[in-house]
C-alpha cells in the first residue's frame, strides 16, 4: 500500500538529521571548535527544515513518477541520494530567506523570529545565510563525486541560484519601501521578478535535478519541462500575490503585507492598467504606507475594479494554455506528461 502524504514527508525528514550529522563530522574533521560546531548545528535545525517542503518533496515525487516506482519500492540507498538532493533544495530556500529576511526587516518566519533576531546572533546571519548554501556543495561533492550527471547537478545550482538572485536584485530596486514609485511597476518587471526569483528555484530546480538522477539529460527535455514549470510557477505566484490581497489570515496562514510593503505584486499592476486619473491618485497616496486604514483603501478599490474577476479569467486561461503545452510533451526519451500533470494539480484553485 503506497504512502500517505504524512508518511512520505516524514520519511523525508527523518533524512534531515542524517544530513546535520554529517555536516558536524566535516567541522570536526577541520578541528572547528565546539562551539561553532554547535552554532552552524543550531542554524541548520532553525533555518532548514521548518516550512511545508515542498521543493524537497518534488524531487522525490518527481522521481518516483520517472522511474514508474512507488516510494516504498526505492531502495533505501537510493532512496537517500533522491532526499539529499530534495533537502538541497531546502538549503537553498534556507540560505535565501535567512538574507531575504534581513535585507526585508521581516520580523517572523514559519511562527518563529526570523534568525537575525534570535539573541545573540545579529548579524552573524549573513555568514550563516552563506554556509547554508555551502552545505549543498558539501553534500553533493560527498554523495554524487561519482556519478556522470555530478557535473550537471552543480551547474544547475549555480545557475538557478544566480536566476534566482536576479529576481531578487529586480524585487528590492522595485519594491523601495522607503521611496513609493508606481511608476515603476508593469506587468513585464512582474513577470521577470516572480519568474527568477521564484519559478526556477521552486519549480523548475526539483524536476531537472530528479530528470538527472534517472539519466534524462537531453536539452530538448530540458526545455520542454522548463516552458511549462516557468509559466506554471509564474502563476503560482499571481496566484500568491492574490490570495495576500483577497485571501484571510485563516485561509493563507499569514496576514498578508504586500500593500503596505509596496510590493510590485500582479494585483496593483493590473490596477494601474485600468485607473482613472481619481484612482491612480488614490493609489499613489495609500499604496506602500504603514497604515491599516491606507491598505483597506486600497483593497476596497481593488474590489471596486473588479480584480477578482480579472485573475479568475486569467486563471482560466493560464491553466487552458499549460494543459495545450503538457499535451504536446514528447515522452520518447523517458519523460513523463504526469510530472507536469501533479505540478499544475497541486497549484490549480489552491486556496493557501
Amino acid at each position: 500500500m503506497p504512502l500517505d502524504k504524512a508518511a512520505t514527508k516524514q520519511k523525508f525528514v527523518d533524512e534531515f538529521s542524517v544530513l546535520v550529522e554529517e555536516l558536524r563530522e566535516i567541522l570536526v574533521q577541520y578541528k572547528m571548535p565546539q562551539e561553532a560546531i554547535d552554532w552552524y548545528t543550531r542554524s541548520l535545525n532553525y533555518n532548514t527544515p521548518g516550512g511545508k517542503l515542498n521543493r524537497g518533496l518534488s524531487v522525490v515525487d518527481t522521481y518516483c513518477i520517472l522511474k514508474g516506482v512507488d516510494l516504498e519500492t526505492i531502495p533505501a540507498d537510493e532512496y537517500k541520494k533522491v532526499a539529499l538532493l530534495g533537502w538541497c533544495i531546502e538549503l537553498l530556500q534556507a540560505f535565501f530567506l535567512v538574507s531575504d529576511d534581513m535585507m526585508d526587516a521581516s520580523k517572523t518566519r514559519r511562527d518563529q523570529p526570523c534568525w537575525y533576531l534570535v539573541p545573540g546572533v545579529d548579524n552573524i546571519a549573513i555568514n550563516d545565510s552563506f554556509m547554508l548554501e555551502g552545505a549543498i556543495y558539501v553534500l553533493l561533492k560527498k554523495h554524487f563525486r561519482q556519478d556522470s550527471y555530478y557535473v550537471d547537478l552543480l551547474d544547475l545550482f549555480h545557475e538557478v541560484t544566480f536566476q534566482t538572485e536576479l529576481g531578487q536584485l529586480l524585487d528590492l530596486i522595485t519594491s523601495d519601501e522607503e521611496h513609493v514609485d508606481l511608476d515603476k511597476y508593469t506587468l513585464e518587471k512582474h513577470s521577470f521578478i516572480v519568474r527568477f526569483k521564484t519559478a526556477y528555484y521552486s519549480f523548475y530546480l526539483p524536476v531537472a535535478l530528479a530528470m538527472f538522477m534517472v539519466g534524462i539529460n537531453d536539452d530538448a527535455d530540458l526545455d520542454q519541462v522548463r516552458d511549462v514549470l516557468i509559466p506554471l510557477g509564474e502563476y503560482f505566484q499571481v496566484q500568491d500575490d492574490f490570495l495576500d490581497c483577497f485571501g484571510t489570515p485563516e485561509q493563507i496562514g499569514k496576514i498578508g503585507t504586500d500593500i503596505k510593503d509596496n510590493k510590485c505584486s500582479w494585483v496593483v499592476n493590473q490596477a494601474l492598467l485600468k485607473a482613472t486619473p481619481e484612482q491612480r491618485q488614490l493609489l499613489d497616496t495609500n499604496y506602500g504606507q504603514k497604515s491599516d486604514e491606507c491598505e483597506q483603501k486600497c483593497k476596497d478599490l481593488f474590489v471596486s475594479m473588479g480584480i477578482e474577476q480579472i485573475y479568475t479569467e486569467y486563471e482560466e486561461k493560464i491553466v487552458g494554455e499549460l494543459k495545450a503545452k503538457i499535451e504536446k510533451i514528447d515522452e520518447s526519451r523517458g519523460l513523463k506528461k504526469d510530472v507536469l500533470t501533479s505540478f499544475l494539480g497541486k497549484v490549480y484553485k489552491r486556496s493557501k
